[in-house]
C-alpha cells in the first residue's frame, strides 16, 4: 500500500517537477495516444532525420507494432538502409562522413532515443521551429532556443526560410548581449505555418514515443488500475502554510 500510494504521488506530480525551473516555451501539444500522430511523426522523422541521428534503442519491429503498421509498410516507406525488420533504428551517415562535414565539427550526431525525456516535449518543439538564416555559420544555419547548433535545417523547404531580429544592448563595461525580437519570413515554404507546426507536433509526439515505448502500454492500463486502486487507498494529507 505504501508503495502504491507513492507511485500515485510521482504520477500527479510529475508535471509539476518538469514544468519547474529554466526557460518556459509553447507546449508542444503533442499526444502519444495518437496512432495517426505518432505514424506521421515516424514518417517525417525517417525522411528528414534518419540520414544523421539513430534511435539505437528502438527497433523497427517495436515500431510497427506498437504503431499499428505492417511490416511492409514500414519496410518499403521507413526503411533506408539494409536493415532487417528486427533490427535496431540506425542512421545513414558514417563516421567518415561526418568528419568531411563542416556542419558538425567532427562531432558525429546524437542518437535521440532518449532526447524527448532529456529536453521535454515543448523544448524540442520549440528548437525544430527556431531555425533561422545565419551566413556566418558553416551550415548556414542557426537556432534561437539553442544557439551556434551544428545541426543544419533539415525541413527548411517546408517550413521556408526565416531570419531573426535582434535588438542589441551594452552595458556598463562594454559587454554587448542579444535580445530576440522575432522572425522573418524570407522565403515561402511547401506548407502553411499551421501545416509546419502540425508536423512537429507529431514529429516530437514520435520522439516521446520512442524515449519510452511501454509508456503506451501504462497509459492503456492506467484507466483499469488506477480506479481500482482508489477504493483502497487514501492518499496523505497535504498541508500548505
Amino acid at each position: 500500500m505504501k508503495n502504491l500510494t507513492l507511485i500515485l504521488i510521482l504520477l500527479f506530480s510529475t508535471n509539476v517537477f518538469a514544468s519547474g525551473g529554466g526557460q518556459s516555451y509553447e507546449p508542444a501539444g503533442t499526444n502519444i495516444r495518437s496512432k495517426e500522430s505518432l505514424r506521421n511523426g515516424a514518417k517525417f522523422y525517417m525522411n528528414y532525420c534518419s540520414a544523421c541521428h539513430s534511435l539505437q534503442y528502438q527497433r523497427y519491429n517495436r515500431m510497427a507494432e506498437d504503431l499499428g503498421m505492417s511490416k511492409d509498410e514500414v519496410m518499403e516507406n521507413l526503411v533506408f538502409t539494409d536493415a532487417k525488420f528486427p533490427d535496431h533504428m540506425t542512421n545513414t551517415m558514417d563516421n567518415d562522413q561526418v568528419k568531411k562535414s563542416e556542419w558538425f565539427y567532427a562531432a558525429y550526431p546524437k542518437d535521440l532515443t532518449l532526447i524527448a525525456k532529456a529536453r521535454g516535449v515543448d523544448w524540442l518543439s520549440a528548437y525544430l521551429k527556431s531555425f533561422y538564416k545565419d551566413d556566418k555559420r558553416p551550415s548556414g544555419w542557426n537556432n534561437t532556443v539553442f544557439d551556434k547548433a551544428s545541426m543544419p535545417h533539415v525541413m527548411w523547404e517546408l517550413q521556408g526560410i526565416q531570419g531573426a531580429e535582434f535588438d542589441s544592448h551594452e552595458d556598463e563595461n562594454g559587454i554587448v548581449s542579444y535580445e530576440f525580437k522575432g522572425f522573418t519570413q524570407i522565403t515561402e515554404g511547401s506548407m502553411s505555418p499551421e501545416e509546419f507546426d502540425e508536423t512537429i507536433r507529431d514529429v516530437v509526439n514520435f520522439l516521446d514515443y520512442s524515449a519510452e515505448p511501454a509508456k503506451l502500454i501504462r497509459m492503456a492500463y492506467a484507466p483499469w488500475v488506477i480506479p481500482v486502486s482508489y477504493t483502497h487507498l487514501t492518499l496523505p494529507t497535504i498541508y500548505s502554510v
